[in-house]
């Protein structure tokens, strides 16, 4: 019985498993990002997690540690070196898994996983000062050819310059209908 034994085997044997793993884990160090199928990731994700959290405490022991499990210098070099600093103050999850879609040959789900500290899109802020604006259009709206959008423009500007001009006629009568009266030229036309 297997009871309680819940990690992916991946169709490999232990000493295959471990050393895929291994290589895996060295290129996601090195590189911040690689493109692997869901199911390895997810196996690489519980490989990986903890070596980074041992990479938090720089001695002798916790890099040995890391180089039996890594087997590569330059990685564990480049763990404890820049990746560790960016780290320290993240109590977990130093990984994500983006989903890709499937793989055309045999339709596996692939997948990229990267260190989260290193996407550079994901860590800037969103907003550039602009307001996100909504786009909405009604059901049973039919779609409009660029040559029927400029008509249409055209034509809502030209009924904008008529409701302005019959804007300024009403408002020009409205100034004439009070004259100004002057009181010494209403005393003159009373003598004559």
């Amino acid at each position: 019985m297997r009871h309680q034994k819940k990690f992916n085997h991946l169709g490999r044997k232990s000493a295959h498993r471990k050393a895929m793993l291994s290589n895996m884990a060295a290129s996601l160090i090195i590189h911040k990002r690689i493109h692997t199928t869901v199911a390895k990731a997810k196996a690489l994700r519980v490989y990986v997690e903890p070596l980074i959290t041992k990479s938090k405490e720089d001695t002798t022991h916790s890099r040995r540690t890391v180089f039996s499990y890594l087997q590569s210098k330059e990685a564990v070099t480049e763990l404890f070196r820049e990746i560790s600093k960016k780290i320290m103050d993240r109590p977990g999850g130093y990984t994500r898994i983006l989903k890709t879609g499937n793989r055309f040959g045999d339709n596996a789900e692939m997948c990229l996983i990267e260190l989260v500290d290193y996407n550079e899109a994901m860590l800037s802020p969103k907003d550039d000062g602009k307001t996100k604006s909504t786009r909405r259009k009604r059901a049973g709206a039919k779609k409009t050819t660029g040559d029927e959008v400029d008509a249409k423009t055209a034509v809502k500007h030209e009924a904008d310059a008529k409701q302005k001009k019959t804007a300024k006629k009403v408002e020009e009568p409205a100034k004439e209908t009070a004259p100004v009266v002057n009181p010494e030229a209403s005393d003159e036309k009373t003598e004559v």
